[in-house]
């Protein structure tokens, strides 16, 4: 793998700053409270990282609970764990800037290993990854034999390579769906929430037919069943769809589950007077630039991870990046974490041999 040379960018002048202003302003930004003191410094920052990113042949993935003004500003790829995973794939950059957080880069690593990685806020890591490590896997392996196990894509490179396939939020039930066709016990790792969801949505019993680990999501753990009802008569009408790493009672008295990309698909689908994403808040500020027609009712959570890029962080990456913020993943342990990742493409896209 090539590293790139460091390359400052130029400052914009006045009236590219300006224009910049502008095109942040028309996709959205100004209409999420930015003042335009704001607008103009974030614009500065936006010029600059667009124009290294030409500079450079890079790419700047983000996933959609990423701040507004990289999602609107300087990403070229916007979606959830999975269409990230497929685009960074099929691209031909030399270098992907993950606007995420780490086990997203190491994917990306992982199917890529001859581009450049970087990771623009090095210590932004995943309660859910952390909550699992490959020694468990190993553990639940021989106290479930012959057991095949699926883990969230929201695992370490170490604990992918120690799983038969990953899922995704959007994929799981179909993924899992098929691995009963064959085992009448399943091992799912580690969302325990999304766990007993699945188990719910696919009629298996916990623990004798899905064995879940005891993992969660810090964002997600924290959303209240009982105030569903208290929005529905404040506002009447309003469509609830709640991300597949809530609880089970919450999940019980919404309109829809599923991943990011399929909440979106959902409201891009349906009329209602106003639509509530049980998510992550930048799922929502994504949703109103892109339905500015629709109306949408705040209840989200910041993940903190997430939002530890910034463009700054991002501008620094493509500039100077520090020894930090490139990620690496080990040959062996590459190859071991890549062979679960296809074969959830394989599996979700019906590719598989019988």
């Amino acid at each position: 793998m090539a590293v790139l040379k460091p390359q400052a960018a130029p400052e914009p002048t006045a009236a590219q700053a300006e224009a910049e202003a502008d095109r942040l302003t028309a996709k959205g930004l100004a209409d999420m409270g930015w003042r335009d003191e704001e607008l103009l410094r974030a614009a500065r920052l936006t010029w600059k990282i667009n124009h290294l990113k030409r500079a450079t042949k890079s790419i700047l993935p983000a996933h959609v609970y990423q701040r507004a003004e990289i999602l609107l500003g300087v990403a070229d790829l916007v979606g959830d764990s999975y269409k990230l995973a497929k685009l960074c794939a099929e691209s031909d950059a030399r270098r992907i800037v993950f606007c995420g957080v780490r086990f997203m880069a190491e994917t990306a690593k992982i199917l890529n290993p001859e581009k450049e990685v970087l990771l623009p806020a090095p210590e932004a890591g995943c309660s859910l990854s952390e909550s699992i490590t490959a020694a468990d896997v190993r553990a639940l392996r021989r106290k479930h034999p012959g057991a095949p196990v699926a883990a969230y894509i929201n695992t370490s490179a170490a604990v992918k390579a120690e799983v038969d396939v990953i899922v995704t939020s959007a994929n799981a039930p179909k993924i899992l769906r098929k691995l009963f066709e064959t085992s009448p016990k399943v091992i799912f790792v580690p969302d325990k929430m999304m766990g007993r969801n699945l188990a719910q949505e696919l009629g298996k019993t916990l623990g004798a037919e899905l064995v879940v680990w005891d993992g969660s999501c810090l964002v997600h753990d924290n959303f209240d069943a009982a105030s569903v009802d208290f929005y529905r008569k404040m506002y009447p009408g309003v469509k609830i769809l709640a991300h597949f790493e809530c609880s089970p009672g919450l999940v019980s008295v919404v309109d829809y589950i599923g991943g990011t990309g399929d909440m979106m698909d959902w409201v891009a689908g349906h009329k209602a007077p106003s639509y509530m994403l049980i998510t992550e808040c930048g799922l929502g500020d994504l949703a109103r630039s892109r339905f500015p027609d629709k109306t949408f009712v705040p209840m989200c959570r910041l993940c903190p991870h997430m939002k530890a890029v910034d463009l700054s962080r991002i501008l620094r990456a493509l500039e100077r990046p520090f020894a930090s913020q490139r990620v690496e993943v080990p040959a062996a342990l590459r190859e071991r974490a890549r062979r679960p990742i296809e074969r959830m493409f394989e599996l979700a896209e019906d590719r598989a041999s019988s």
